[in-house]
């Protein structure tokens, strides 16, 4: 009989340097094998675009796309209708079975926004890390204006270790605030994070380290993993993002 991961095969790229999988994170996750990845850096759906259940069930094209600027230029992305208390079980689901992949002393590192920084903090919690704080992505004065009221310039990394956290002696010092502006040319999603923002991050990580991204997208973590030196496991739920994340990727192994 066919195990899970056989009817998810990846594609692998760069002998293995990277390896991806179409699917749903509830399927393939389990699927994988315990204490295989070094650290998980990760930019789920935050599902937080909309107060009713209607606003909250329209496309993510309709819930964050201001103009008709950028209008059908990026892919609508699953998995970002839940109310808040749908949002925190699943992610302390998907999150435990990121537990269960860690070595101990691994990292979590989620990006979350405003709305749900503390539901994020508590499912990262029940999901069994201990929390270690948060950082700060200053989108710059670039970000969505809101007349009259303060601008919603930053979102919010989360992050947690698998049991006790033990840097390396030659650790570097790392910054709490990080400030990166989203710039059309390196902007792949609709959500897309630049991809010097996350190589700043995998700082906290070592060369040669497995970095695992469930909510992959258009492969912006992977870029930044391949190109320090890291390894890369990734997975993506939409046909269309995933072969965006497949190209920048291999691009990045080419370099």
């Amino acid at each position: 009989m066919d195990t899970m991961i056989d009817r998810f095969a990846p594609v692998v790229l760069g002998n293995g340097a990277a390896v991806l999988f179409r699917g749903d994170i509830l399927h393939i996750l389990p699927a994988l094998d315990a204490g295989s990845v070094d650290h998980v850096v990760t930019d789920p759906p935050y599902s937080s675009g909309g107060q009713s259940r209607g606003t909250r069930m329209a496309t993510t094209s309709q819930k964050y796309i201001v103009t008709n600027k950028n209008g059908g230029k990026y892919s609508d992305f699953l998995g970002d209708n839940r109310d808040q208390r749908g949002y925190t079980y699943w992610f302390s689901l998907w999150a435990s079975f990121c537990y269960r992949l860690l070595r101990p002393g691994g990292l979590f590192l989620s990006f979350t926004d405003w709305r749900q920084f503390p539901a994020t903090s508590d499912a990262i919690q029940a999901a069994g890390f201990v929390w270690r704080g948060a950082v700060v992505w200053d989108k710059t004065e670039g970000s969505r204006p809101d007349k009259g009221r303060f601008r919603h310039q930053a979102e919010y990394l989360l992050w947690g270790s698998h049991g006790p956290h033990r840097p390396r002696p030659n650790a570097p010092c790392l910054p709490g605030v990080y400030r990166h502006a989203v710039r059309a040319v390196d902007k792949h999603h609709m959500a897309g994070k630049p991809t010097a923002l996350m190589a700043d991050l995998l700082r906290i990580t070592n060369p040669g380290d497995v970095i695992l991204d469930p909510f992959m997208g258009s492969g912006t973590t992977g870029v930044a993993a391949i190109q320090s030196g890291r390894r890369f496991v990734g997975v993506e739920q939409s046909p269309a993002i995933f072969d965006v994340a497949v190209s920048r990727i291999n691009a990045a192994l080419s370099e």
